[in-house]
């Protein structure tokens, strides 16, 4: 794990190079020559084309999301309709380009809402008296070891199927991941010598997770934050796809999969872009969550 003490106390502890020498010098060429992370390029590329295919729904679709008439039923790709039609007519890419922003937005949506009640749960366990502690990792244990599928299949139960129904079931199934890093980087900051110093000093304990604990647990964060974002995306899609998503017109992958499946056979494309897509954009953030930590680790910058 990273140095979790601050810059300028690492510093004060180390032994600096003379001014004038090489190895100052040679730092700097090397920090020069540094090049980025293919993982984080190719995760980029990857997650950047499915944002861009949101972002132009926004603006601009082929035809209307529910327009039944768009065209004759179960056509193939043409120039007028790129991914052909599905049983009542409608224009595939046209869902296509929509359900990439209902991704996005479930996967933007859920990890908000697991990054605020994770953070907090892990934040509280780690300050807390050692009974608090003991529950609390006990509760966020427990929620790890029950399938996230299946406590978003018991929420979406009891609120009804809608996107936001999905959206908080993913966001309280993700928050305990979150908790558990929280928690255990939080415990190990609360230990450093500077938060003692600080403690003594008088500093609140607002200040001591403002200035101390969240820069040291963000660069985790974010990366966890990454792979939740993927693993969000293949729940909604899982949960669409079993009919406990957000129901018709809302677009959705998960659905235009299930759609597909009774006329596979005959027109493969329609389940092929949207298993594509899936797959790709989940990729995307996994390799974009794997770049940022070998970015923001410094033992594995030094190792590269």
């Amino acid at each position: 794990m990273s140095d979790l003490r601050p810059p300028e106390l690492g510093a004060a502890t180390g032994t600096s190079p003379a001014p004038g020498s090489d190895a100052r010098a040679g730092s700097g060429r090397t920090s020069g020559r540094r090049a980025l992370s293919p993982s984080l390029v190719i995760g980029g590329v990857l997650l950047g084309i499915t944002v861009l295919l949101a972002l132009a729904s926004i603006l601009w679709t082929p035809y209307a999301l529910t327009d039944t008439g768009s065209g004759p039923r179960l056509a193939g790709p043409s120039a007028a309709f790129w991914l052909g039609t599905d049983r009542l007519g409608r224009d595939v890419f046209t869902q296509f380009m929509a359900a990439a922003r209902s991704a996005l937005l479930v996967a933007v949506s859920s990890v908000a809402i697991a990054t605020v009640i994770g953070t907090v749960i892990g934040v509280v366990a780690a300050a807390s008296i050692r009974v608090v502690d003991t529950v609390l990792a006990a509760v966020i244990d427990v929620l790890i070891a029950f399938p996230t599928l299946l406590l978003a299949m018991l929420v979406v139960t009891v609120r009804g199927a809608s996107l936001s129904s999905a959206i908080l079931a993913i966001g309280i199934a993700g928050s305990a991941v979150i908790a558990r890093i929280t928690r255990i980087n939080t415990a190990r900051v609360l230990r450093e010598e500077y938060v003692t110093a600080a403690i003594v000093s008088g500093t609140g304990w607002g200040g001591i997770v403002r200035r101390h604990v969240i820069p040291n647990v963000a660069p985790t964060l974010v990366v966890q934050m990454m792979l939740l974002g993927g693993a969000s995306i293949l729940a909604e899609a899982s949960l669409s796809y079993l009919g406990l998503g957000p129901p018709p017109p809302a677009p959705s992958w998960g659905r235009m999969l299930l759609e597909a499946q009774s006329t596979v056979s005959s027109q493969p494309w329609a389940a092929i872009a949207p298993g594509l897509a899936i797959a790709a954009t989940v990729l995307g953030l996994n390799l974009l969550g794997d770049g940022l930590r070998e970015t923001l680790d410094p033992q594995l910058r030094r190792a590269r």
